[in-house]
């Protein structure tokens, strides 16, 4: 089912490349015209790539007194202090921006977000993270979307800053694209919901304070707000041209924090918003369903773990009981899944990175690549998806920023990195090895020279969690 809608989510997103329009502009020549911005930069202890973001943001191109900053600062280490001393320069050049702290946390980043729209000037909320880096002419590739006054959120297209820098940046960076541009353009072209992604995008503040404002009970209070606001009928409009640069983790408990996070909160999200979305009235079947999928993505990886894990023993019974293998034989037809997924991510590569016969050879062990480690992350993913389903609560974990360039690409030093090695290390280690037997056993099974069917399943499932855990024992986690 999940690949049948990727299916349909590519037909779409190619229907829309080819049936892409303008939207009408504002005059920024004319001040009367131009809206009021509030750029919010919510943050919490990112000693690292302070100077760079606030850098970045104060040469963004834009009416100066149309345009006001909010660094929504939770930070209890010492960048609180390098980051007061670099706005009050800022401020000496005539910036509107703002330092706003908080006595505590409450909320993590919804908390935050909700303090600074307490105060914020604009009609507009444009929203970066710390890593992101948005060129000078963002707010006006953006803010005349809002011409149209049911528009409530404009995303962007994410880029990547040092995609290149290791096979894990490289990975992560083509799970992103794939959700950047078949699923993000695909849903949105036909009206489907789709989410703010958390970063690099505008809110119109009524449909922030008509959906019910930033709510912290979930660790992804992006798609929360995005379902709640699309349930109150405001439009959401995706920019895949709009590309906004950030930095990708390079360290592999940095991606296991994001993941976690990611993960935990859109099962919490699913079991927040599903029954909304099936009893709303203005909610088209097809949405309904598409939402369904897009609030359980997350729980793929627990299907996928579950079904590696049966795996192992489906081959042995396969092969020892005859009568049995007519069934195994017709489960063979969901292999077709994995075609379609690599006919979908195929579109999506080339669309960014070009075709031909060099790229596709690139592509095909990049897909190869991706799904390996995609499943070797699934044992950490699905406790982060049974916890968001059962209601377990847990903090907002930031993930760790490195700003490689600045630390000569040693990322050793950041102080943000703890050297405990979790406790899923161990697990991912003894799956690695169960995949290991799965592949010997292919060579044992039956009495006709092995049953190779599933080797490639569990060669990918052995390099996968091999990496995982391997890299997790050689690196800081």
């Amino acid at each position: 089912m999940y690949a049948l809608a990727q299916l349909n989510l590519l037909f779409n997103y190619l229907n829309a490349r080819r049936n892409s329009k303008k939207d009408s502009a504002y005059d920024f020549n004319n001040l009367k015209e131009v809206p009021y911005v509030t750029i919010q930069l919510p943050v919490y202890n990112e000693y690292y790539v302070m100077k760079r973001l606030l850098t970045n943001i104060a040469a963004i191109d834009y009416p100066k007194d149309k345009l006001e900053i909010q660094v929504l600062d939770d930070s209890t280490d010492e960048s609180l202090k390098i980051t007061a001393k670099h706005i009050g320069l800022l401020q000496q050049t005539g910036l509107d921006i703002q330092h706003i702290t908080r006595t505590n946390r409450t909320g993590f980043k919804a908390g935050a977000l909700k303090e600074g729209l307490k105060t914020a000037k604009g009609e507009f909320i444009a929203i970066f993270d710390a890593d992101f880096l948005p060129k000078k002419n963002w707010l006006k590739s953006t803010i005349p979307h809002f011409t149209d006054k049911n528009i409530g959120v404009v995303q962007t297209r994410w880029g990547h800053l040092n995609k290149d820098y290791s096979l894990l940046t490289q990975v992560q960076a083509f799970a992103l694209d794939a959700h950047f541009t078949l699923e993000q353009v695909g849903r949105n072209s036909k009206g489907h919901f789709i989410n703010f992604n958390g970063t690099a995008g505008v809110w119109r503040k009524a449909c922030i304070i008509d959906a019910g404002n930033w709510e912290g009970d979930t660790l992804t209070e992006d798609l929360d707000l995005s379902y709640r606001a699309q349930l109150k009928n405001w439009k959401f409009k995706y920019l895949e041209n709009v590309e906004t640069p950030a930095e990708l983790p390079i360290v592999i408990s940095a991606a296991r924090s994001q993941q976690f996070r990611w993960n935990k909160g859109g099962a919490e999200n699913f079991q927040k918003m599903a029954k909304r979305v099936f009893k709303s009235k203005n909610v088209s079947f097809k949405t309904k369903i598409h939402s369904f999928l897009h609030l359980l993505n997350s729980t793929m990886f627990l299907n996928v773990l579950i079904v590696a894990i049966l795996s192992i023993p489906m081959l042995y019974i396969k092969n020892e009981y005859d009568h049995l293998k007519i069934y195994f034989f017709a489960m063979s037809f969901f292999v077709i899944s994995t075609v379609i997924f690599f006919v979908c991510y195929w579109f999506t590569y080339k669309t960014i990175y070009g075709s031909g016969i060099k790229h596709f050879l690139k592509y095909s062990v990049m897909f190869f690549a991706f799904f390996s480690i995609a499943m070797g992350f699934s044992f950490h993913n699905s406790i982060a998806v049974l916890e968001g389903h059962l209601g377990k609560k847990s903090e907002f974990i930031r993930t760790p920023k490195f700003n490689v360039g600045s630390l000569n690409n040693s990322w050793t030093r950041n102080k943000y990195l703890s050297s405990n090695i979790s406790k899923n290390v161990i697990f991912e280690g003894i799956l690695m090895l169960y995949f290991a037997f799965g592949m010997y056993s292919a060579f044992i099974v039956g009495d006709q020279g092995g049953d190779f069917g599933l080797f490639p399943f569990h060669l990918m499932l052995f390099l996968g969690f091999g990496f995982v855990f391997f890299k997790s024992l050689t690196a800081k986690v």
